[in-house]
């Protein structure tokens, strides 16, 4: 390898939103992240709806009701 074109390999903490935190080694310092493995729905296994309810009605009254010719 050639001599000081790396960048330096440091130790660093990764902190998640929900209070998780991880030690790991990377080139930056104290990096913040919104969601981790441990509040993930896909690796908790809870799933969060989206309310899906009225989604007919908004249409209807945004384009009105279809007439037949």
């Amino acid at each position: 390898m050639k001599a000081d074109i790396h960048p330096t390999y440091n130790e660093t903490t990764i902190t998640c939103a929900c209070g998780k935190v991880y030690h790991t080694r990377s080139t930056r310092r104290d990096i913040k992240v919104g969601i981790c493995a441990a509040c993930h729905p896909f690796f908790t296994g809870e799933q969060k709806f989206v309310d899906t309810a009225g989604r007919i009605e908004k249409f209807a009254r945004r384009y009105g009701t279809a007439r037949r010719a």
